[in-house]
Formats: C-alpha cells, sequence, structure tokens
C-alpha cells in the first residue's frame, strides 16, 4: 500500500478557494440570521405590551407609575378587587353577548350578500358591490351622529340593539366573503341545482363549507372588533348596567386619579374570550392559507 503522493502547494486547495467554491453558503446563512432577527424584534415588540399589561396588574397603586417590568411587590389584590366587583360581570356579559351576536349576524349577512354578488347575474350588480364597498372609505365618526339619530329616532338608546346595529352586517365582510366564493367552482352550484336544491341549500350544504378558512378569518376580525369596541358604547348607553368591558373599566377612578392597575387588570382577564376564539378558529385559517399557497 504506497502513500498518497504529495500535492504541491498550488495544488492544494486553500480556504479561500473551498469558500469560493460555495459562494452562495455564507450570504445565505446572513440572510436567514437577519430574517430571524427581524421576526424576534418584531415578536419583542408584540410581547411587550401584554407584559406590561399583565406586571402593572399585579403591582400596587404607589408603583404604577415605576417602569420596571418586575414588579417590586407583587400582588393580587388587584384581581381579587377586581372580580368581587358585582359590575365587572355584568360588564363582560354585555360585551360577550354583543360580540357573540354581531359576529354570528355578520358570518350569516355577509356570507349570504358575497355569495349572492358572486354567483348571481343581475343588472347593477356591480353597482351594488362598489356602493358597498365605497362605505368603507367612510370614517367611523362621521357616521356616529347619523347612528345616535336613528337609536333616539327608534329608542334604541340605553340598548342591546342599540350598541348592536351598527355592526351586525359589514361591507369588509362582504368582500371577503365575495372574494373567497369566487373560488367555488360553478360547476358544483350547477350540479346541486340539477340535484334539486334551492338556492338557500346550495349556500349553506355546498359553498359554506368550501369558505370555512374565510368564515373564520371573519369570525375573529368581527368578534375582537366589537369585543374592543368603545367610541359607540360610550356614546349610545346611559346607564352602567349597559357599559360593555372597556367603557366600564374606563370607569375605574375619578376626574382627580386613574386606577390604572385595575384597569389592567380588567383588561388582562377580558384577553382570555379573545385567545379561546383564536384558539377555536386558527385551525382553519392556517389551513385556508396552505389551501392558497397550493392553488398559486
Amino acid at each position: 500500500m504506497t502513500a498518497a503522493p504529495d500535492l504541491p502547494d498550488q495544488a492544494r486547495p486553500t480556504s479561500d478557494a473551498l469558500f469560493r467554491a460555495s459562494p452562495s453558503r455564507r450570504p445565505r446563512n446572513m440572510g436567514q440570521t437577519i430574517r430571524w432577527l427581524l421576526l424576534f424584534a418584531g415578536g419583542i415588540a408584540m410581547v411587550m405590551p401584554i407584559a406590561y399589561m399583565i406586571s402593572t396588574s399585579l403591582k400596587w397603586p404607589h408603583e404604577v407609575y415605576n417602569v420596571n417590568l418586575i414588579p417590586e411587590e407583587p400582588t393580587i389584590e388587584n384581581y381579587t378587587y377586581v372580580l368581587e366587583d358585582g359590575r365587572f360581570y355584568l360588564w363582560f356579559w354585555n360585551s360577550l353577548f354583543i360580540a357573540t351576536i354581531t359576529t354570528v349576524a355578520n358570518l350569516f349577512f355577509d356570507s349570504l350578500v358575497g355569495y349572492t354578488l358572486c354567483k348571481f347575474r343581475f343588472p347593477g350588480r356591480k353597482l351594488v358591490f362598489i356602493a358597498i364597498l365605497s362605505t368603507l372609505m367612510i370614517p367611523t365618526e362621521m357616521l356616529v351622529i347619523p347612528w345616535y339619530l336613528m337609536s333616539q329616532s327608534f329608542g334604541w338608546l340605553d340598548s342591546y340593539w342599540g350598541i348592536m346595529f351598527p355592526g351586525l352586517m359589514t361591507a369588509f365582510g362582504t368582500f371577503l366573503m365575495k372574494q373567497f366564493f369566487e373560488s367555488v367552482p360553478d360547476d358544483f352550484i350547477e350540479a346541486a341545482r340539477i340535484d334539486g336544491l334551492n338556492e338557500l341549500q346550495i349556500w349553506w350544504t355546498v359553498a359554506m363549507p368550501l369558505v370555512k378558512p374565510a368564515l373564520a378569518a371573519l369570525a375573529i376580525f368581527v368578534f375582537l372588533g366589537n369585543w374592543t369596541a368603545f367610541l359607540w358604547p360610550l356614546i349610545v348607553t346611559n346607564s352602567t348596567d349597559m357599559y360593555t368591558l372597556p367603557v366600564g373599566l374606563s370607569s375605574f377612578g375619578d376626574e382627580a386619579d386613574v386606577a390604572w392597575e385595575l384597569i389592567m387588570t380588567g383588561a388582562a382577564i377580558s384577553t382570555i374570550p379573545t385567545l379561546i376564539v383564536f384558539l377555536i378558529f386558527q385551525r382553519f385559517i392556517i389551513r385556508g392559507v396552505v389551501m392558497a399557497g397550493l392553488k398559486g
């Protein structure tokens, strides 16, 4: 067995030559590192307000304006005070009831209108769709006065219906559902008609199961929007019994002092339903993203 001959210095691969042989290795690793750093920084920016909210909810009143994230003397007295206040449960129920009913109404009306605008051909269809979309350009602040006058004339002030009626149907939801119904093949609709199903049956049994990702996304957006709504419930309600949770939490304190520790405590508790809604519907959203990627 002979030993391998020694190569001359000119024939031996140097480290520079090896690096030049794979020029894409370092840029690729650097690009991936930069992406991870950006994602990490974005995650920190999103988590910090929540962490500070929980931290403030565990502080005594004299520590509220201390910017330390970890309380010097952690306490659960704020949670005890908020949970023992009977008004909190009433406000919680008001928000839960209003957000749930409004979400169900949006899923029904927005999907029905979106299906109609997508699968039916009638004169003025595009004009109706454009008119619906044009309402997205109107700021909510400009609609508050017409809503209030309408609520006053119909006797809806300080009532559940008065809080809910502006959000029972949304232009965004109609647009979202119409775009998703575009992906439903017309052959399915025609086959269902041949089988003798009426239009409502086709909408409910054929089209709706195929747009579950859009329904899940719409449910999350509408529920969160109504759960955190503040301006309109503040204007249309007069009694504390009709306050929603955001409006009720703002009443903790007085003109001289605001009990931020109690507000943060109530806000921390109020995030629980939003997390539950997201956990219920997240698998449908992920499935929709995967399906959209496969179609692309």
